[in-house]
């Protein structure tokens, strides 16, 4: 079992993780991810690694609450455990000197971007990085990510914050303006990467982005990570889950994503019916809920089995 050494929220819906996992630490780079199983009927689940602590023996992912599977997970705190957390898996990315290399992250992409920012600029790249979020709540690790860039823009759909708009009006201004952008990281919804894409293809800029497919292994043996680059079968937890954006075809990789749409459907409407269901199986769970009412409890009062006061 996997210790959960912090848990807080940074957005709603959106909460970050430190875990306790130290052999993962030590040989995490950046652009790898580990895959979770919650409890010992859950669901296996891929997460990127935002960042890690190899002396303190933990690393930290960001999850936002969407299916039945990150929903339960976002309902752990502090004290809880995971029980299976396995990696580091997929091949890092690739850090080398480009020039000026621009990192761009929608949403929760930003969490995925941010340990390659890191990198890059360790690198000794100058770093621009655009962040997006359809609101000024959804817009995470703001601050982290402005500590290791030259440059920060931030885009929000409504105009909440930053400037109002996409992260691909903010590249083409910048391209417009002759901004010399060698390398681009883009990870976020499919539609974003897709636009990025097509944002630097007539300029032929090296573009890489992070492909979010189903997974069941993470060695390569299931098949179902398979997206189509370039033309060829690949799979993303061992030939990526970084590729060159301009070779990815982006229709097939969300047709796929959508084939278990409807019992991803079925299962978050189990779970939001009856979560108890699925915490009672994390190991050594108890319900934060029940507990606080517990200790609020006057004096004397005796509490039912579920908590309320008898």
């Amino acid at each position: 079992m996997f210790a959960i050494l912090e848990a807080r929220l940074l957005a709603p819906d959106v909460k970050l993780f430190r875990i306790e996992a130290p052999r993962v630490a030590r040989k995490r780079q950046a652009g790898q991810f580990v895959i979770l199983r919650v409890h010992e009927r859950g669901e296996r689940i891929p997460i990127t690694i935002a960042d890690s602590d190899p002396g303190r023996g933990s690393i930290t992912i960001v999850v936002q609450g969407i299916g039945k599977t990150t929903r339960l997970l976002n309902s752990l705190e502090q004290g809880d455990s995971i029980l299976d957390v396995v990696g580091p898996l997929g091949r890092p990315s690739e850090v080398e000197r480009f020039g000026t290399a621009c990192v761009i992250g929608g949403g929760v992409g930003a969490a995925i971007a941010y340990p390659t920012a890191v990198a890059l600029k360790q690198a000794g790249n100058r770093v621009i990085s655009i962040l997006g979020g359809r609101t000024r709540a959804l817009v995470v690790l703001e601050d982290e990510i402005r500590a290791t860039s030259d440059a920060l823009f931030v885009t929000t759909d409504d105009g909440s914050y930053g400037e109002k708009g996409l992260v691909t009006d903010t590249l083409a201004a910048l391209l417009a303006n002759g901004e010399p952008i060698d390398y681009v990281l883009a990870i976020g919804p499919i539609p974003m990467m897709r636009a990025v894409a097509e944002t630097t293809r007539p300029r032929a800029i090296r573009t890489v982005v992070s492909l979010n497919s189903i997974m069941v292994d993470g060695t390569g043996m299931c098949g179902g990570c398979r997206v189509s680059v370039a033309g060829k079968s690949l799979f993303a937890c061992v030939d990526g889950p970084e590729f060159d954006a301009h070779q990815v075809d982006f229709q097939n990789l969300a047709n796929r994503n959508a084939m278990y749409r409807e019992m991803e459907r079925r299962a978050l409407e189990s779970f939001v019916a009856d979560p108890e269901a699925d915490l009672a199986l994390v190991p050594g769970h108890s319900c934060h809920l029940l507990a606080q009412a517990d200790a609020a409890a006057p004096p004397g009062a005796a509490a039912s089995p579920d908590g309320v006061e008898a």
